[in-house]
């Protein structure tokens, strides 16, 4: 296993790279920025500006790759999300911090497309599993060391701007001087909302409403632990401890759900994520250890869904489509990646610091209704007739081709065949204008 991995080694650095540094610079804008005096309100305009960057770079990247090659186009990547964060650096104002973290959110999206794509090509179907799961692992510990390593200085200074900027640039090398070979185009989704609705409506509202509690507390829960006194460490564990009861949490929610219905265990922690919601708004600061606890609970909850939902819906994919319809259910959840931050980032600016949850808990009330309504009308999937769980990472650091390294050969060889026959009707279309 160890010698089979050696090809890949450069491949896992290159993206612990870009999730290191990832990490630093989602932590760090929220953190300034209140430091600053941003309002709440321009604070979760930047996970807006993210999650639009981020879609935009699931859907053009493609393109991008085909047209100028993924070594270019990865180095391109990587070099405009270093100027983005320098620029973040330079001109210290939200109309400027928006818009460039619209960039950086495309051009992570991008790189992280390449970086799947060159571990597609390169693993054997024998070991695919693994790998998967190292790579996850892998994201996962880059992306908590680049937050907590905000516990070493001073959100204040130019320190960790630059060193977001030095890593980035750093992701560069290991594929520039790798002699891994150029992989197949990158795979590309649409949004066919139809077809997903059609498919299971539950996974549309449940991962929509996701979207929208995840990606309001992923921008603004440095915003709330600074307003309610944390100092820069503790608004960093705050920040990680969530990410990692959630990885934890997939393990023993993911065989809940292949031994029980999907929507009931989805419904659970959903319940769970509204108590641990409830006692953010009404609770109040208590002790610090109380917290970070109910950070705890929030994080295993909210951070378990995602995966529930997208293993639901392909319990009712047709066989080849599974890659569409992840994918697709990715573009959803980046939609309310898109509204929640603002909504919240309003919320805290009229109501409160608390209010952030208010926005959470009202996502999370729509998904437990709706889902109770699908359980009502809609029969069970049997256990013989659903594809096993598979824990995966977190839907922000998510791509469709994330759903292609992690697909068997099957699925994968069909989606590329649909994609071609896609290819050669449209270039047939283009020659009969």
């Amino acid at each position: 296993m160890i010698r089979s991995l050696f090809p890949l080694a450069a491949l896992l650095l290159g993206s612990a790279f870009l999730l290191f540094a990832g990490g630093v610079n989602s932590l760090i804008l929220p953190i300034r920025g209140e430091a600053e005096g941003f309002s709440a309100a321009s604070l979760g305009l930047l996970g807006t500006g993210w999650a639009i960057g981020y879609v935009a770079g699931c859907l053009r990247t493609p393109t991008l790759v085909a047209r100028v090659g993924h070594i270019r186009a990865f180095g391109a990547m990587c070099a405009i999300a270093a100027i983005a964060v320098l620029l973040s650096l330079v001109l210290i104002t939200p109309w400027v911090w928006i818009p460039v973290r619209a960039w950086s959110g495309f051009c992570f999206a991008g790189a992280a497309m390449i970086v799947e794509s060159w571990l597609n090509e390169r693993v054997h179907q024998a070991s695919r599993g693994r790998v998967f799961g190292i790579y996850t692992m892998v994201n996962l510990a880059a992306t908590t060391a680049g937050q907590m390593v905000l516990t070493l200085g001073d959100a204040n200074g130019y320190f960790f701007f630059v060193l977001a900027a030095m890593v980035y640039c750093l992701a560069l090398l290991p594929t520039a001087i790798s002699a891994t070979t150029t992989p197949t185009p990158l795979t590309s989704v649409s949004l066919n909302m139809r077809a997903l609705w059609k498919n299971s409506p539950i996974a549309v509202v449940a991962v929509l409403m996701v979207g929208v509690s995840n990606a309001s507390f992923g921008t603004l829960a440095a915003v709330y632990a600074a307003r309610i006194g944390l100092n820069l460490g503790d608004i960093a564990l705050f920040a990680s401890i969530p990410i990692l009861a959630g990885a934890a949490a997939q393990i023993p929610i993911g065989y809940a759900s292949d031994k029980l219905d999907r929507r009931w265990v989805l419904v659970g922690i959903a319940l769970c994520a509204l108590v641990a919601d409830g006692l953010f708004l009404f609770g109040g600061f208590v002790s610090l250890w109380a917290v970070m606890l109910l950070a705890g609970l929030f994080g295993a909850t909210v951070f378990a869904m995602y995966p529930i939902i997208v293993a639901h819906a392909n319990d009712h994919a047709a066989p080849g489509t599974f890659i569409q319809v992840s994918g697709g259910l990715l573009l959803v959840y980046g939609i309310g990646s898109i509204l929640g931050p603002t909504a919240a980032g309003f919320a805290m600016s009229e109501f409160g610091e608390a209010s952030l949850f208010m926005v959470t808990g009202t996502a999370h009330i729509l998904l437990i209704l709706f889902a109770l309504v699908r359980l009502k009308f809609a029969p069970s999937v049997a256990s013989d007739d659903k594809s096993p769980f598979q824990s995966k990472p977190f839907a922000r650091a998510s791509t469709p081709e994330t759903a292609a390294l992690a697909a068997d050969k099957v699925e994968l060889d069909a989606h590329r065949a649909m994609t071609a026959d896609l290819t050669s009707n449209d270039q047939i279309d283009k020659g009969t204008d």
